[in-house]
């Protein structure tokens, strides 16, 4: 089957990530279609013939993009979509019902716990996969030449005769080193992609694991099997992306890169014997850190740590099932500090038992521990998490909410004592704590100092933060 992927335009001109653990509008970032260059090898390997158009990291706009789907041939469309930019997305599916019979195919985490109400709301959408993509995209292609198979597909949404079914749910793949190297050879140029600024292209981002073992309350991947690629299954797509792209710079997009601490080691070892001279970024928790692993990291090229820290208040840590203390945060901060590596730190306002104080607790946790960097968040109830179900429980949100309203930017989730006019406040005033703190300024002036290939990043990354410190 001829097959068309596609990461659709950018919102307003603002790009988007479409990726499983980030479907948000994120203006400061384009990063390449990594799940869509899964799939494509995925279903090469099947003996499909698949293309590709990146929309989003090319800058085509929907009039070219049109012109573009009109002259193509191809027998199904399969396009990622997000909560927050759905009807936008959804023009992928429409345009493509103008001038084709392909089938319309579209991908999301977020709402898979909204299945039927996505499929009734997007007119031209033939089938939604609703989660699992690396199993359910290649049964689902395999399966559509007949499409009275589509009801044995596990994993999908379809309208059948005017009615909308819902599959049962699709097992996770069983070994994620399964997965063939990603079809990059359907980009048109790595120097179209970045994280906050260009001065580390050519850049990509790469899934080392999915999933995730913990139980957050607010998050979408909640209580879902951690799946890890083995160490040398990652550093031989790093090799071939050096050796082929001259890659520079990785965001490993993983949920939690440091869950395994001999998979790091060996990860790092390799990064340091082999002299790839990678810079690389991660995500980790604060509680599976330690100075010996961050000066192998720091060794090995690591330049940023990223760590979800939610609260500065012990009692939201507790309601948000988060399972770390408020003592740890504080010395994990410090450990990566003292590796020489920065520090991204993600905050939430507005969780369960918010209130006056607990919004102090975390500015001033701020203050004393003064991140490197800051993403302060308001807590957005996706469907399908305990946080969610919680807001239903409390009144604090309707079933009949607009899903297309739910991001982190914007509360529109109340707690037992604060509006959420109250909430966004505080989200601002958490900001402020770093904006305008002359020790943090003081902090990363002498980083840069020490570091200076990072001037480039530092005085963007300042910039945004003046950016929406002015918005507000």
């Amino acid at each position: 089957m001829k097959v068309l992927l596609v990461n659709p335009p950018r919102f307003n001109n603002v790009s988007v990530i479409r990726e499983d653990r980030c479907e948000i509008i994120e203006k400061n970032s384009v990063l390449p279609p990594y799940s869509l260059l899964q799939i494509a090898s995925l279903l090469r390997n099947r003996g499909h013939e698949v293309s590709l158009i990146d929309a989003n990291g090319e800058n085509i706009d929907y009039a070219t993009l049109e012109k573009m789907l009109s002259e193509r041939d191809y027998e199904s469309v399969i396009f990622r979509f997000t909560s927050s930019t759905f009807d936008w997305d959804m023009r992928v599916a429409a345009i493509s019902k103008k001038y084709s019979d392909a089938y319309t195919i579209g991908i999301c985490c977020t709402l898979v716990n909204f299945s039927e109400i996505v499929i009734s709301e997007a007119k031209d959408l033939d089938i939604y996969i609703r989660h699992e993509y690396e199993v359910v995209a290649p049964e689902l292609i395999d399966s559509l030449p007949a499409r009275e198979k589509l009801s044995d597909v596990a994993g999908i949404a379809f309208r059948d005769n005017g009615e909308i079914r819902v599959n049962a749910s699709a097992n996770t793949i069983k070994n994620y080193d399964d997965i063939p190297m990603p079809a990059y050879d359907l980009l048109k140029s790595f120097n179209l992609y970045y994280a906050d600024t260009r001065h580390g292209q050519p850049f990509t981002i790469m899934y080392t694991s999915k999933g995730c073992s913990y139980s957050c309350i607010y998050c979408t991947m909640a209580n879902s099997k951690w799946k890890p690629r083995s160490a040398e299954n990652v550093l031989r797509e790093i090799r071939y992306l050096k050796k082929n792209y001259n890659i520079n710079t990785i965001m490993f997009f993983d949920e939690t890169f440091t869950m395994d601490r001999k998979r790091v080691e060996e990860i790092t070892r390799a990064l340091i014997d082999e002299k790839l001279d990678i810079k690389w970024y991660c995500n980790s928790r604060v509680d599976i850190l330690d100075m010996d692993i961050l000066n192998k990291m720091k060794k090995a090229g690591c330049k940023a740590v990223c760590m979800g820290i939610e609260s500065g208040s012990q009692k939201i840590i507790g309601k948000a099932n988060k399972r770390i203390s408020v003592e740890k945060s504080e010395k994990a901060i410090k450990m990566v500090k003292d590796a020489g590596i920065k520090v991204y730190c993600s905050f939430i306002m507005g969780l369960p038992g918010e209130n006056k104080t607990t919004v102090q607790e975390t500015i001033e946790f701020i203050k004393r521990t003064l991140p490197t960097g800051g993403e302060i968040n308001v807590a957005a109830p996706y469907p399908g998490t305990r946080l969610y179900d919680i807001a239903i429980e409390k009144g604090w949100i309707t079933k009949q909410m607009d899903f297309r309203k739910m991001n982190q930017n914007r509360s529109i989730m109340r707690t037992e004592e604060l509006t959420t006019q109250e909430i966004d406040k505080a989200r601002e005033m958490a900001y402020n704590a770093l904006i305008f703190n002359p020790r943090w300024w003081i902090q990363n002036t002498g980083y840069v100092v020490k570091n200076p290939d990072d001037f480039g990043l530092a005085f963007r990354y300042c910039i945004n933060l003046f950016k929406i410190a002015l918005a507000r």
